[in-house]
């Protein structure tokens, strides 16, 4: 079976390296399915999962907080402004970036302080969506 080569990366470092049969990336437009000798491609991606199959069929989480996703034949990579694995996420520091966001909004008072506030809510909404479906296994 093809492969295609697969880094996750932060600002913190790697997240992840390895081969996958396919991955799963939310970007701007909608989700993408990305297999083996998929067409060059660069996009932006939202906050959302990031899901690798490997060639058994395992399938790897990750929470992406938004970033830049490039597409080559053999390679895949996510350059994510913040990126965590499902089984390093926590359900309290969601709940603490959201209470963060909200309390952003209830503040912001220039066109930058209220966009930023609205990229704040929109990642704490993703994250908090990311670990309701990786309770209940759909990650």
């Amino acid at each position: 079976m093809a492969t295609i080569s697969v880094d996750i990366v932060s600002v913190e470092g790697q997240i992840h390296h390895g081969e996958a049969a396919m991955v799963f990336a939310p970007a701007e437009m909608g989700e993408l399915g990305i297999l083996p000798r998929h067409a060059p491609l660069l996009t932006r991606l939202k906050p959302g999962a990031v899901r690798v199959r490997d060639a058994d069929g395992t399938e790897h989480s990750f929470f992406v907080g938004g970033g830049i996703l490039e597409v080559l034949p053999h390679l895949v990579t996510v350059m994510a402004d913040m990126a965590l694995r499902a089984k390093d996420c926590d359900e309290k520091a969601a709940a603490a970036a959201k209470a963060r966001a909200e309390k952003m909004m209830a503040y912001a008072k220039t066109e930058t302080d209220i966009a930023r506030a609205q990229f704040e809510m929109i990642q704490a909404q993703a994250l908090a969506e990311f670990l309701q479906k990786a309770k209940k296994g759909h990650t």
